[in-house]
């Protein structure tokens, strides 16, 4: 049995949680709202303030959407309660970030500022002009756009400028030598 998939998902009582039909589970708190809809395969039951995932057969498929299925309603309940986060660092000579409204605008060395505009549920803080963090209930969403924000201008491994997530190493690479 799956080691994961075999916990239950507590919830606190600020949090509801429903199970509707085809196993659409909708996740309600104070940040928000997340509903996603799971393999016909799992059984997923509300016991208490509890969320208990059971799986049909030992198949090597459901063994896997198991795990799968418990790990997501977790991060739903995570997401709806305390919510998620991914910083971002930019590196360079008059490189930085600016907030407007829910637009945030990089100047990242191109002739042009690249803008983004924030989804309904994700907002963006910058702390410092050299840091951007992307917030959200929905663990996915916020990965996503952290990932399409950095694709703006990927660090580069010869002087190390560009967009990465904080903590993450870019491997440098040697320059040309002259002879």
């Amino acid at each position: 049995m799956s080691r994961i998939g075999k916990l239950p998902v507590a919830f606190p009582s600020a949090v509801s949680v429903t199970i509707g039909e085809d196993n659409l589970v909708t996740v309600k708190g104070p940040k928000g709202e997340l509903t996603q809809k799971f393999n016909e395969d799992m059984e997923i039951k509300l016991e208490g303030s509890t969320v208990v995932v059971t799986r049909s057969t030992d198949d090597k498929k459901h063994r896997a959407l198991h795990g799968l299925t418990r790990a997501v309603i977790a991060n739903m309940v995570q997401g709806v309660t305390q919510g998620f986060s991914k910083e971002l660092e930019i590196v360079g000579v008059g490189f930085r970030a600016q907030l407007n409204g829910k637009k945030l605008t990089l100047s990242v060395g191109f002739t042009h500022p690249v803008e983004f505009e924030a989804a309904p549920d994700i907002e963006f803080e910058t702390p410092t002009q050299t840091q951007i963090i992307v917030k959200g209930p929905d663990k996915q969403k916020v990965g996503q756009v952290a990932a399409i924000i950095r694709s703006a201008k990927p660090p580069e491994p010869y002087k190390g400028t560009g967009i990465r997530y904080k903590g993450e190493y870019v491997i440098r690479k040697e320059g040309k030598t002259g002879m």
